[in-house]
């Protein structure tokens, strides 16, 4: 099932997509008898997170890419729920960077509270997943030495189109394209750190709450952004996060 968010009269409303259709959902996210053509709706990001935990690498080819030694746990750092950005909207390029980068993820949507869940019980928490485009400030990365300022502008977390409640974090094509031309391409066969593993992990450090993300990590071939450009993040069986740099 492919929930989206929407934008109706200035709130939030929440739908299932049929084919060309989306079935709104009602009072407790139960469906409702009203469709709407997918194409007449303005999407917004498909959660509300109180936080989005991201995973620092996490692709064994992306840590030899780096010349990096595979880590042992995971390495965490977050994004603010202000960073917000839906599919079709623009990635602001802020004034203080000159070296702006697209990152393509998976990321994870937390279903039910979560706290010191052991990993096979990770599953039940889980509400789907949806695609992410960690953007980084990577010459203000490398400045401060850590990654709040770098990872943390307005516009800096988009994510879309839906969340899939059906899908096989397994073994997914995660790609980017850049201006049509493919940048990143990877499975999340390649994680060094599976998803059960991840939401268990970072579960013993904070409380998830429903809605929260977790990104799982980039694939090799990161790279820069220039205003008017059009990135898409496409993760099978989920769809294409696409947006604008601007």
């Amino acid at each position: 099932m492919k929930i989206v968010r929407f934008d109706r009269d200035g709130r939030g409303t929440w739908g299932i997509v049929e084919g060309s259709l989306v079935r709104v959902m009602g009072a407790g996210f139960k469906p409702s008898d009203e469709t709407l053509p997918l194409a007449d709706i303005s999407l917004l990001p498909p959660c509300v997170p109180t936080k989005a935990v991201c995973v620092g690498l996490n692709y064994r080819e992306h840590a030899a890419e780096l010349s990096m030694e595979v880590p042992e746990e995971p390495v965490l750092f977050m994004k603010p729920p202000s960073s917000l950005c839906a599919s079709g909207g623009v990635i602001r390029y802020p004034s203080q960077t000159q070296n702006l980068h697209y990152e393509a993820e998976l990321a994870i949507v937390i279903g039910t509270q979560a706290k010191d869940v052991p990993e096979s019980e990770a599953h039940k928490h889980i509400l789907g997943y949806t695609c992410a485009n960690d953007v980084t400030a990577r010459d203000i990365q490398a400045r401060d030495g850590q990654w709040v300022r770098a990872k943390s502008f307005d516009t800096f977390l988009p994510l879309g189109p839906c969340i899939e409640t059906e899908f096989d974090p397994s073994n997914a094509v995660i790609s980017l394209r850049l201006n049509g031309e493919t940048c990143q391409h990877s499975t999340t066969a390649d994680f060094i750190f599976p998803v059960s593993y991840l939401v268990s992990f970072v579960s013993q450090v904070m409380t998830l709450i429903p809605g929260d993300v977790i990104l799982t990590g980039t694939p090799p071939g990161v790279g820069p952004m220039e205003k008017g450009d059009r990135v898409e993040v496409d993760i099978q069986g989920i769809g294409v996060l696409e947006n604008v740099v601007g």
